[in-house]
């Protein structure tokens, strides 16, 4: 009798497994279906209005954004035409005069 409810335990585990891995497969390629659903809607339906889904443009300016960002430009910073040689010059200080100055340059 105890071999008996061992191998009708090892059944029963198997068919679970078995019917758990179908049920997995089931949501999974259900899961693909529907999206893909939903990719050819969206594309019909930019075809229809002319215009480029909503994923598309926002990635698009994200990736524009990140050149932006890796070419050294920040927002509020300008574009500037790259510096030449650098050249290395004396300090001087200057002296302001304690008089003030007089309109006429006098």
């Amino acid at each position: 009798m105890n071999e008996l409810s061992v191998f009708l335990s090892r059944v029963l585990s198997g068919l679970l497994k078995l019917v758990l891995v179908i049920a997995a497969s089931v949501f999974v390629i259900s899961f693909l279906i529907a999206a893909l659903v939903v990719v050819v809607a969206v594309s019909l339906w930019s075809l229809i209005t002319g215009r480029k889904p909503a994923p598309v443009v926002m990635f698009g300016r994200m990736r524009e954004q990140s050149q932006r960002y890796t070419q050294g430009m920040w927002p509020g910073q300008e574009r500037q035409e790259p510096l030449g040689d650098v050249v290395d010059v004396q300090a001087t200080e200057v002296v302001e005069d304690a008089s003030p100055s007089r309109p006429g340059g006098r």
